[in-house]
């Protein structure tokens, strides 16, 4: 069957789509507050001028969440001339509303307003933004109770992050879709795995567009002779350059790592700003755990026991095939193909 096979099948399981079922409650909610989170904003006379989903859906990248919280990444824009110069204010508003409509744990953040659903596993992140008249935006920095200092309309490039990582210029032209594909599976692999290996606070704290970042900018791709793609190979390899050539990590004290990922666009901040060693520790050493189990995994050629490991990283959605029956002749065993392709991402 070849391990492929298998990454095809948890790939299958742990996508998700906007438009797919299991997200139309979440895409029915997003619908509703968006339009009340709009209609406060015009009364209080500063329209929403324009509006768009960012993050994960916007880069086909999103997985199904082993939480049962689907998240919401909703950015709305007004215009700067009806901006109020506190960027707060249309977060204190954005407040009100989620709370007026039942959502629970509503609060500001320094990029946002976050809140979940009361009766549905909703969970929604609102950004807010102002445009200039040369079309830059600027993000709503600032928490509930933040001063003067601590707040600003701060230059941001989400279509420009957007882009940049759904560009394919960089690959080589025949095959620049499927590398593309490829590199998408990989985010979602990691993703997944990061939900499955960490605790939810420290999870919290592995940012996906951080992961996002990496992969792409180290990306490996591998394919057969034959074109067919081969993700263990290809996410082993870019592993190994993440860890060893990206720069990522920087060692502090006794094995001990401060990550940090800066963004490829404006504001070119750090992802990871703040972050604590003990996330940085914990990631450094979970990825050099994960590329070195992928080593060994690699190195089989027992698809069953390639499996058993891969599940212990990836989780239950990456399925252990049954043994063979009995009566068969023998222990199957699959032979994995070489990697005859790869090369450094955007």
């Amino acid at each position: 069957m070849g391990i492929q096979t298998h990454f095809n099948k948890f790939h299958d399981r742990i996508k998700l789509g906007r438009q797919d079922s299991a997200y139309k409650k979440a895409r029915d909610r997003d619908d509703s507050i968006k339009g009340a989170v709009s209609s406060a904003f015009a009364a209080a006379g500063y329209p929403v001028v324009n509006d768009f989903i960012q993050g994960s859906f916007d880069t086909h990248t999103a997985i199904v969440p082993i939480s049962g919280d689907y998240d919401i990444d909703r950015a709305l824009v007004i215009d700067s001339a009806q901006a109020p110069a506190n960027p707060v204010t249309p977060k204190k508003k954005t407040l009100e509303v989620l709370e007026s409509r039942g959502f629970r744990n509503a609060k500001i953040k320094k990029p946002c307003v976050t809140a979940d659903y009361a009766s549905d596993n909703v969970h929604i992140d609102f950004i807010i933004y102002k445009r200039s008249p040369l079309n830059q935006l600027y993000l709503a920095v600032g928490k509930e109770h933040s001063d003067e200092n601590n707040r600003e309309w701060s230059p941001a490039d989400p279509h420009g992050l957007t882009d940049w990582i759904n560009d394919r210029s960089g690959y080589p032209t025949a095959d620049a879709q499927a590398i593309q594909d490829q590199f998408r599976r990989l985010v979602r692999y990691l993703k997944r795995w990061r939900d499955e290996q960490f605790s939810p606070t420290v999870g919290a704290r592995v940012y996906s567009i951080g992961l996002t970042v990496m992969v792409k900018q180290q990306l490996r791709h591998s394919f057969s002779m034959e074109g067919a793609p081969q993700d263990l190979q290809a996410l082993r390899m870019t592993l190994d350059a993440i860890i060893l050539f990206g720069g990522y990590f920087t060692p502090e004290l006794a094995g001990r790592y401060r990550v940090r990922v800066p963004l490829p666009v404006l504001p070119w901040r750090d992802i990871f700003d703040g972050s604590s060693l003990d996330t940085g520790t914990q990631l450094y050493n979970k990825l050099d755990y994960l590329r070195r189990k992928l080593a060994e995994a690699e190195g089989l050629s027992d698809e069953r026991e390639q499996c058993r490991i891969l599940a212990d990283l990836f989780g239950r959605d990456f399925e252990v095939p049954d043994p063979p029956k009995a009566g068969s002749k023998g222990r199957a065993v699959y032979p994995t193909a070489g990697i005859v392709s790869s090369s450094t991402g955007a």
